[in-house]
């Protein structure tokens, strides 16, 4: 009896600790742009952004993958916005056997955006400076990449990727401009941690 108790208190927890999950993390780096999607790559003056992330798989193959990602960003658009956002994307990507992997995502997420500029209200006559509360927004995306697998014959391989991602923010200035469009050009990189399993 006292052996097994051993074993419990002992053994189990090393064997536990020795199983590891392979958890995959994305950085990226952006430059955000007001445009309209698909009619321009690179833009200028640069809005600073980044995104960290993960994703997990719903099917692997060879060279198929059907994924899910859950992201948090940042960025500071100048004259305009800073904005935190949540999103998640459906992507589904397919590997050359030189390492190199082209993807195509669909999202959706949650802005907060607060004006980057002071806000004023008028009141009796007079213009008061007005704390920013911030907005909310919606905003659906269409992202396509393509990445480079540093170790092109591990399915687990960090990779070096640009991504094109194409963004909607609603509702804008419902009375104005009801929805923005947006361009977020990445450049990032994914790779992966070990963490301790607790199956």
């Amino acid at each position: 009896m006292i052996r097994n108790y051993l074993f419990i208190l002992f053994i189990c927890p090393i064997v536990l600790l020795g199983q590891v999950k392979e958890i995959p993390l994305t950085v990226s780096l952006f430059n955000e742009s007001t445009a309209i999607p698909f009619t321009r790559f690179f833009t200028t003056p640069i809005h600073p952004g980044i995104q960290m992330g993960t994703e997990f798989n719903y099917r692997l193959h060879e060279h198929t993958r059907l994924f899910q990602t859950a992201n948090i960003s940042y960025f500071y658009h100048d004259h305009l916005e800073q904005g935190i956002g949540l999103n998640t994307e459906l992507g589904y990507s397919y590997r050359f056997g030189l390492g190199i992997e082209v993807s195509g995502l669909i999202g959706v997420g949650y802005l907060h955006t607060f004006t980057t500029e002071q806000e004023f209200t008028l009141v009796n006559g007079h213009y008061i400076h007005t704390p920013d509360k911030g907005n909310t927004r919606m905003t659906p995306s269409l992202s396509f990449d393509i990445g480079y697998n540093l170790l092109k014959a591990e399915k687990d391989s960090p990779q070096i990727f640009i991504r094109y991602q194409s963004w909607a923010e609603y509702p804008f200035s419902p009375d104005f401009i009801p929805i923005m469009s947006h361009i977020n050009l990445h450049l990032g990189a994914k790779f992966f941690i070990d963490i301790a399993d607790a199956k």
